[in-house]
């Protein structure tokens, strides 16, 4: 069952009643600007993430570096 145009009019035209055609560009802007700062706040984390993984690595490779010199 997809959605399909009729229904797309009735969504639109109850959005156009509940906040007015002075009111929705604003709602639209602040919806847009919501999405955008979801979408920074994501790629924030996976650089985070990601920075986190390299230090893990880079620490395990020292200690692995440094037992390798004790037996030696």
């Amino acid at each position: 069952m997809s959605i399909g145009i009729w229904q797309i009019v009735l969504i639109l035209a109850i959005v156009l009643i509940l906040f007015g055609a002075g009111k929705l560009p604003r709602v639209m802007g602040d919806v847009a600007k919501g999405i955008k700062n979801f979408k920074t706040g994501m790629k924030e984390e996976e650089d985070l993430e990601e920075s986190n993984n390299n230090e893990t690595v880079s620490v395990s490779k020292e200690k692995d570096n440094t037992k390798d010199s004790k037996t030696s």
